[in-house]
This record gives C-alpha cells, structure tokens and sequence, in this order.
C-alpha cells in the first residue's frame, strides 16, 4: 500500500464529533450526580429497553463512563460502549466498544480482526446516533437529564 493510499484521520471532523458527545452525555452526568450508576428507560410501552450508564472512574479532569443496553447485548455488537469525557477539554471519546477491548484511530487494513480504517470515527458517530435516540425517546425519573438538554 502506497502512503498516498494509506487512511488518513481526519482529526479535526472527529474532534467536532467528540465535542458534540460530550455536550449530548452532559446532562445525563448532571442526572447522575454522585451516583455511580444510573438506568434510563429509552422506547415506548411494549418496545422499550434500558439502557445503563455506569460510572467506572472520576477524577478531576476525566470521567470514564459505560453505556451498556442488556437487551441488545445478543443482537447488537455495540451494544457496551466505554466513554471517557475530558471534562477540561470537553470532549467525550469511545475508548472500548463490545467485544473489543480498544478502539484505536486507525487500523491497517485488511487486518485480523477486520476492524475498518476509521474504526473510532465510526465508534463515535454511532455513540452520537445513540445519545441522540437516548434524547428523543429515553426517560428516568423526572426526565430531568432531557430538561437540562431542551431547556424544558
């Protein structure tokens, strides 16, 4: 493979992605509060699921989070994302996703696990669709996350 051939990472789309999660999971952590972990109900009555969100380490810069959905697990291979929110940079990024233990930046392809060149570009924009559908059809208690979001 030539160099001109080789994927290159478009940074600053998936920084601008990155940006969009963190402002999207925001509200969700002002729901969790001090609580390491948090259901949010997402779907109507006779096709709803829960979706998890688990605190998995705090500090003063950074949060690492999962959003993990039981009722996908067998369906759907996305269905546990590990996040970590840069809270000084406000940016929120898909570390592991389901089976996977690390979602690099890019990868060589054709590659063993037949991951795709912008594997954590689509890791993150799938984290966005998620996050977006968590918005227009979740709920918890109070829906207080989504009033934070919508201003209502």
């Amino acid at each position: 493979m030539s160099r001109r051939d080789r994927y290159q990472l478009d940074f600053r789309a998936l920084m601008t992605q990155c940006e969009e999660n963190y402002a999207r999971l925001l509200p969700l952590m002002k729901a969790l509060g001090e609580r390491d972990s948090m259901a949010v109900e997402v779907g109507h009555d006779h096709h709803s699921h829960t979706l998890q969100m688990s605190v998995l380490e705090r500090s003063p810069y950074t949060t690492t989070v999962r959003l993990e959905d039981q009722e996908l697990l067998a369906t759907l291979p996305a269905s546990r994302l590990t996040v970590r929110m840069y809270h000084d940079a406000r940016l929120a990024e898909v570390t592991e996703a389901r089976p996977f233990r690390r979602v690099n930046a890019r990868y060589a392809y054709p590659n063993r696990n037949m991951h795709q060149r912008d594997e954590k570009v689509q890791w993150n924009r799938f984290l966005a669709e998620w996050l977006r559908h968590l918005h227009d059809h979740g709920r918890d208690s109070g829906q207080a996350w989504r009033q934070q979001v919508t201003g209502g």
